[in-house]
């Protein structure tokens, strides 16, 4: 069960990264990537990494994809009064529809199946808060300290080259 709902998974990632790379529209192409993210998510819960999955959500498809839609909106990547062709329109209510019955599937079978870390009263693991935190600050202190610095250097770097000359 476990190797099939890995499969649907995988098949959803790679439609999530064809239409990234297919689409002709870019706003299209941002929405296969919010996909394609959300896939990646519950690959990581699958794992038992809820921080990562949930990271991933906040982070990438909360924050990432909302930025690419507004400097594709700002930058007219999506050209107003295009009317849908009916058969667009079409496709894309069967594919929600599809969408929408294999979400309610997952989530009876999570529902019904348990998940064992629900079940398991949230022992720390790999992907908990407290062994993240731990590894970040004892194994990983140093690469951690030094891709802070190189993040600031090119903040820095980013506002000098954006600034204009007052000369």
């Amino acid at each position: 069960m476990q190797l099939l709902f890995f499969l649907i998974l995988a098949a959803a990632a790679i439609a999530g990264a064809l239409g990234v790379v297919v689409s002709k529209k870019p706003v299209y192409s941002a929405l296969s990537l919010l996909v394609n993210f959300a896939v990646a998510a519950v690959l990581f819960i699958t794992l038992q990494a809820q921080f990562v999955a949930v990271v991933q959500i906040i982070v990438y498809a909360g924050a990432i994809v909302v930025l690419f839609l507004f400097v594709i909106m700002l930058i007219g990547g999506d050209l107003p009064g295009v009317a849908v062709r009916p058969r667009a329109r079409a496709v894309a209510a069967v594919a929600a529809l599809v969408a929408g019955v294999l979400a309610l599937a997952g989530l009876g079978y999570a529902l019904v199946a348990g998940s064992p870390a629900a079940t398991s009263g949230a022992v720390p693991g790999n992907g908990s808060v407290q062994a993240i935190g731990e590894a970040l600050f004892t194994t990983y202190l140093l690469p951690f300290e030094l891709a802070s610095v190189l993040l600031l250097v090119a903040m820095i770097g980013a506002v000098a080259l954006a600034r204009k000359d007052s000369t």
